[in-house]
């Protein structure tokens, strides 16, 4: 029996050009101090794998420091469809205690705080389905816009999973409210882009043609302000954005993911999460 659920993250390239540099599953390109960096993998619907977090890690994890904006965008008709359900449960074929989960778990939760917490100001591309891993990823920038098909869905528990990948919870709780959280997480529903930017999921909406330019229009002024006074005034937010949680044990969402995982795959009631490459 093969158990189902959202995915990973990768990304390792990085270019001083205008144009894109090609990696396996996700490619950038440089303009200037700003750094576009695109989920390359349409097929899938850009399905996080482990190899995409690794890929994602050697962008995000030691950044350039003349970068100022970081944009996270995707190829393709949607952002993310979340992570790759038939890895997963490869993992789980192999080490039904979840030893391969709790690795991409670590990996993700390191490539979202390098996108909330690094210096440069880091903006989400959002077009089409942001789902579970997709979502996250999303919500790990400091500033999002989406197109106005734009929709998200927290899809875990029917899968028989928590809500535990790169720290997503307990930003989503500050950023939304505990209430509307709760009803998100515990229905599954989708939610589309006007609703998303009532939850302050999404900060803009705009017709997709436009998503360049509502980028441009948010990367422009932050390259030419000061660098350290922007890299201190990103830091201030986050410290005080901190500051009002009673708590973030987001350092256990891996433990938590491999740990239900592997309980569910034993119940002989764990199946309804198989088949598909995608949650």
């Amino acid at each position: 029996m093969k158990l189902s659920l959202p995915d990973f993250l990768t990304s390792n390239e990085r270019s001083s050009t205008a144009s894109y540099e090609r990696s396996s599953t996700v490619r950038t390109r440089r303009e200037g101090a700003v750094l576009h960096v695109e989920l390359n993998a349409p097929a899938s619907g850009n399905a996080v794998t482990e190899a995409m977090l690794d890929e994602l890690l050697d962008i995000v994890a030691v950044p350039d420091p003349e970068v100022r904006v970081l944009v996270l965008g995707a190829a393709g008709d949607d952002f993310c469809l979340g992570g790759d359900r038939t890895e997963f449960g490869q993992w789980l074929e192999e080490d039904p205690a979840g030893r391969g989960i709790r690795v991409a778990g670590e990996k993700a939760r390191r490539v979202c705080e390098a996108l909330s917490g690094g210096r440069a100001v880091t903006i989400a591309r959002v077009q089409g389905k942001a789902v579970g891993a997709g979502f996250a990823l999303a919500l790990a920038c400091d500033l999002r816009v989406g197109a106005e098909n734009a929709s998200f869905r927290l899809p875990e528990l029917a899968l028989g999973l928590p809500t535990a990948w790169g720290g997503l919870l307990p930003r989503l709780i500050h950023e939304v409210g505990a209430a509307r959280v709760r009803e998100l997480i515990l229905t599954g529903r989708a939610f589309g882009a006007g609703e998303a930017r009532e939850l302050s999921v999404l900060q803009r909406v705009v017709p997709e043609a436009e998503l360049d330019d509502a980028v441009a229009a948010w990367a422009k002024p932050v390259v030419r302000r000061p660098e350290a006074a922007l890299r201190v005034t990103k830091a201030l937010l986050n410290s005080y954005a901190a500051a009002t949680r009673l708590a973030d044990p987001s350092f256990l969402d891996a433990e938590l993911m491999a740990s239900v995982a592997a309980a569910t795959r034993r119940s002989p009631a764990g199946g309804n999460g198989t088949g598909g490459s995608h949650s």
